[in-house]
């Protein structure tokens, strides 16, 4: 099962913890994914002292999927110099995966953004979405945007359903899902190593080490 399609997560992964690999690994059971490309972000033309290096955080995103087959990394982003933009990765990865389903897979709050993102009508065109439910945001706020009707997106809210298949306008699938609610946040676990407190338990063992081996994100050092 998942012959032909393959999903994609895009993210800083800043660091990559629990919260992205359990998310990903529900929407690939439940869909039956071939499978799922971690593209770790590249550098942004500013520096952000609390963004750690591109290969950095490729490396971590590698160590965190190394256990399961079905997870794979691309450096599509993170290899590159200057700016990235969505629709161009969804471009190559097209050129790249020919015949095969895109699944794009990201929190209602990300998808509601997309219309701010560059070239949003394009994007639409050439993927399909996974829309996962996210602490704090909910599937109802959804219906000015997909062709799912109050009662369905209701359901998910109440979460007496766990998956509805929708569409957007121009006729691409899109997934609304719920999956095991895991607030765990980058932001919450770069505080936490600044303040020289544990991480264990909220992101692989191996991310861990790699953090503390590196010295990231602790004041003083250059990823904060």
């Amino acid at each position: 099962m998942g012959d032909g399609r393959i999903g994609i997560l895009g993210g800083t992964f800043n660091p990559v913890h629990y919260g992205h690999l359990r998310v990903s690994e529900e929407v690939r059971e439940r869909i039956g994914l071939e499978k799922i490309l971690f593209i770790p972000s590249g550098n942004p033309p500013l520096k952000d002292l609390e963004l750690a290096p591109a290969e950095y955080r490729h490396e971590m995103t590698r160590l965190a999927i190394a256990s399961n087959p079905s997870f794979e990394i691309s450096d599509i982003e993170s290899g590159k110099t200057g700016k990235s933009y969505t629709v161009d990765t969804l471009v190559t990865l097209r050129e790249m995966h020919p015949g095969k389903k895109l699944y794009f897979i990201l929190g209602i709050d990300a998808f509601l953004d997309i219309p701010l993102w560059y070239h949003p009508e394009r994007i639409m065109e050439l993927t399909n979405f996974v829309v996962v439910s996210r602490p704090g945001f909910s599937f109802t706020k959804l219906s000015s945007r997909v062709a799912a009707d109050a009662k369905e997106l209701s359901a998910l809210e109440s979460a007496h359903r766990d998956v509805c298949t929708t569409a957007i306008e121009n006729g691409g699938e899109v997934l609304l899902m719920n999956t095991t609610p895991m607030d765990i946040s980058a932001t919450a676990i770069r505080k936490l190593v600044k303040q020289r407190m544990s991480v264990k338990y909220l992101l692989p063992e191996s991310v861990e080490s790699f953090i503390i081996s590196h010295n990231l994100y602790k004041e003083g050092s250059d990823c904060l």
